[in-house]
């Protein structure tokens, strides 16, 4: 069978080479017949490696420029590891060439302080604070051989990150083949190179030099970056982590070049690797994003993902994974949900065989295995083979497993409240495999597979009031018995996330636990009343945090659409007055009869149903 094209990426023969190579990076495992497929994609859980250690969950920039925002979850929830930055575009022209220095430094330190604060690494960029940012400069450090001002820059940079008492990583200059960031000669470069290295070094011996982050990838055959591997390798000045930017590219052959190229000169390898710019503009979506994320753990490269916002939206939204409402609220674009699924994957890593255009990353824990689908910027239909789920724990049960399928939408790049659920079925295993059939429509797209026991008949999702278009959400993210709920902008934190568990013996009926709390949506005080608070309680399985779920029509209604209706009580979970204010309060309320125009204050849409 000849592979689709890829829609966006003229690199199909790269990546065909590079699934050649795939033995190399994990075991191969047999092909899985596909019944129906374009591409195939095989899972073998019987071969295991280690913990996922979230390669891909790094950003440029993307923090304000105090620090302060966006909220702790959108890091949290996606296993955050790096942010790079060093107070690009403010106060341009900015930077030490233009006197304006402070301000470049205050927002860089906020940034690393945050980021070390959420658990990640801060990459510190130079040549920001330098001020070659791309606005035009009136000089580079080294011109007409003097170094006396940059030599100082140097000082005053070293001094301040030492009287901070962080520790960074040190990326010296940002693509140095480019003239838009380094306007001068290579062998200028290589000096500024050699004199940052050794400062570097004698002033923080324990902390790493990143370079030469070119925007390149390696190859034998390009010019630049086989001479500056030769520079490093003659001066004694090689990094300690070596960086390129993959824009677009793929990470699985970069590396293989990387090794190739170091190891003719006889630098050490592998070594640490860090593609930290990947992601070209137009591949800034769910099927993209995923489809690197799976070939830089493939690769073991660090990824920082690329940001191509300017003015205050680089710092800001989380590297273009978020969208601010007209209230300011950063929301959540669907490659944002990616990173989640992405984040939530524990356990062992498995391997896993890929098509041309596709890729995955998969992991197994107990009683659940997880595999997120990377989109390869094409469509057609994709056949996951699913081997040796006897190597599983707690999934397989009288040899079935049942399978959620998630879709996360693209949406033109706007705000996304949750994936989609496309399939949730019971599969009988033939020689302990399987095999899934995912129709691949939107190339900006992808999927999320999540593998777990056939008796777990329940589900996650968020839950939207279709009057106001927001989540239902426990208020201030409390763990205290009595916390009255809200609704509130759909931003994608585990308080809005909800586990829907089967009541044994009452058909469509499910009790409704909060991811954050671990408590249960509740009628206070078993109430039958209208106006009676809900809320959240400790489960305990009583009928009043018992709710069924009751499909609505109305004129265009989702078939994800319902009331959630209390069994003790006959009445719905409603927003209080229809108000569409965030944090208006909800209660039960008496529900409009069947057959009649269901209120859509009442109305909420499962997408996880």
């Amino acid at each position: 069978m000849t592979p689709q094209r890829p829609r966006r990426r003229l690199i199909s023969i790269a990546r065909l080479l590079a699934a050649m190579l795939v033995a190399v990076i994990l075991p191969a495992v047999p092909a899985v017949p596909a019944y129906a497929g374009d591409e195939s994609i095989s899972v073998d859980f019987s071969v295991a490696g280690g913990a996922p250690s979230y390669r891909a969950s790094g950003w440029i920039y993307g923090m304000t420029e105090n620090g302060s925002g966006p909220a702790d979850h959108f890091f949290r929830d996606v296993k955050f590891r790096y942010m790079r930055a060093g107070g690009a575009q403010l106060g341009s022209p900015g930077g030490w060439v233009s006197g304006s220095y402070d301000r470049r430094w205050n927002a860089t330190l906020a940034q690393a302080r945050r980021t070390i604060a959420l658990g990640g690494q801060f990459i510190i960029l130079p040549h920001d604070l330098w001020g070659a940012d791309g606005y035009p400069i009136s000089r580079f450090p080294g011109d007409n051989g003097d170094w006396s001002d940059y030599d100082a820059f140097l000082t005053r940079l070293i001094n301040d990150v030492r009287a901070a008492g962080i520790t960074v990583q040190w990326d010296i200059w940002n693509e140095p083949n480019l003239s838009l960031f380094w306007n001068r000669s290579q062998a200028q470069y290589f000096e500024l190179w050699r004199r940052s290295y050794q400062r570097i070094r004698a002033a923080f011996p324990g902390q790493s030099i990143v370079g030469p982050s070119c925007a390149c990838v390696p190859s034998t055959t390009h010019a630049w970056w086989n001479s500056y591997l030769d520079f490093i390798r003659a001066n004694n000045v090689v990094p300690d982590i070596v960086s390129w930017h993959s824009l677009p590219g793929d990470p699985v052959a970069n590396v293989a070049a990387a090794n190739t190229t170091l190891g003719s000169r006889g630098i050490p390898h592998p070594r640490p690797y860090q593609i930290n710019e990947y992601g070209a503009s137009s591949e800034q979506n769910p099927g993209d994003g995923s489809w690197y994320i799976a070939r830089l753990e493939r690769a073991g490269a660090d990824g920082l993902r690329a940001n191509w916002a300017s003015a205050g939206n680089l710092h800001n939204d989380l590297g273009n994974l978020l969208v601010r409402n007209s209230s300011g609220q950063h929301l959540p674009k669907g490659e944002w949900w990616v990173y989640r699924f992405y984040g939530s994957q524990t356990g062992q890593i498995v391997s896993t065989t890929p098509s041309p255009a596709y890729d995955a990353f998969a992991t197994k824990a107990a009683g659940t295995a997880k595999i997120l689908v990377g989109g390869g910027g094409t469509t057609g239909n994709i056949a996951i083979g699913l081997r040796r789920l006897d190597a599983t724990s707690g999934i397989v049960q009288n040899n079935q497993v049942r399978a959620v399928v998630q879709r996360i939408p693209y949406n033109g790049g706007g705000a996304v409240q949750g994936p989609v659920t496309v399939q949730n079925t019971i599969l009988t295993l033939s020689g302990n495999g399987a095999t899934l059939n995912l129709p691949h429509t939107n190339a900006d797209e992808t999927f999320t597979i999540t593998l777990l026991p056939p008796s777990d008949g329940g589900f996650q999702s968020v839950a939207v009031a279709q009057h106001s278009q927001q989540c239902l959400d426990n208020t201030g993210l409390s763990t205290a018995d009595g916390n009255v709920q809200q609704q509130f902008f759909c931003e994608g934190g585990d308080q809005q996330l909800w586990n829907f568990r089967p009541v044994a013996g009452v058909a469509n009926t499910y009790t409704v636990v909060n991811q954050q709390s671990g408590k249960c949506l509740d009628v206070s005080a078993t109430a039958t009343a209208d106006g009676a608070p809900v809320r959240q309680w400790a489960c305990g399985g009583a009928q009043n945090q018992q709710f069924t779920l009751r499909k609505v029509t109305y004129a265009g209604n989702d078939p994800r659409d319902y009331q959630l209706v209390a069994r003790h009580s006959g009445k719905c979970v409603d927003v209080s007055t229809i108000s569409t204010a965030p944090r208006a309060p909800v209660h039960q309320w008496t529900c409009i009869p069947a057959g009649q125009a269901s209120p859509l204050n009442q109305t909420w849409r499962l997408w996880g149903r």
